[in-house]
């Protein structure tokens, strides 16, 4: 099951990522991950947030450029070699992951893994047969 990431198109200046997270803390909203990409015209960040479509809708009506995406978001013990074992699952079976970040729980001791990859429904196939559980969007919420 996939999760909603909301990119968001930044300007290349000090003060974006300041000014995106104060439009979300005035409003409440509350940022689980965060990913920071750049190129030489502008940067992406990546969120994953408790309430993806408020996020969305209060994202656009202060004309951030926003896209939201399918991931998926993995569960793994929070020890050495835990993504390494889901990492060499994954490319045994020819999935190429694009992208991944991570972040920690409040109330687990687990990590949580956050993947987009090729073929994203068959990803879900192999995690799920495996044994290695993926995180509902309302499950997001009380991590």
């Amino acid at each position: 099951m996939t999760v909603n990431q909301i990119s968001i198109f930044l300007e290349n200046k000090p003060e974006s990522l300041s000014e995106l997270t104060d439009v979300l803390a005035k409003n409440n909203i509350n940022m689980r991950a965060l990913s920071l990409a750049d190129t030489s015209d502008f940067g992406i960040a990546r969120i994953i947030t408790d309430d993806c479509a408020a996020a969305e809708e209060i994202l656009k009506a202060n004309d951030y450029i926003v896209k939201t995406t399918g991931v998926i978001a993995l569960e793994i013990p929070d020890e050495a070699g835990s993504l390494n074992k889901i990492l060499k699952l994954l490319a045994s079976n020819g999935r190429n992951i694009e992208y991944m970040y991570g972040f920690t729980g409040r109330k687990t001791n687990s990590a949580c893994m956050i993947i987009r990859c090729t073929n994203m429904q068959k990803t879900e196939e192999i995690l799920e047969s495996n044994g290695i559980h993926t995180i509902s969007q309302e499950e997001l919420k009380n991590i």
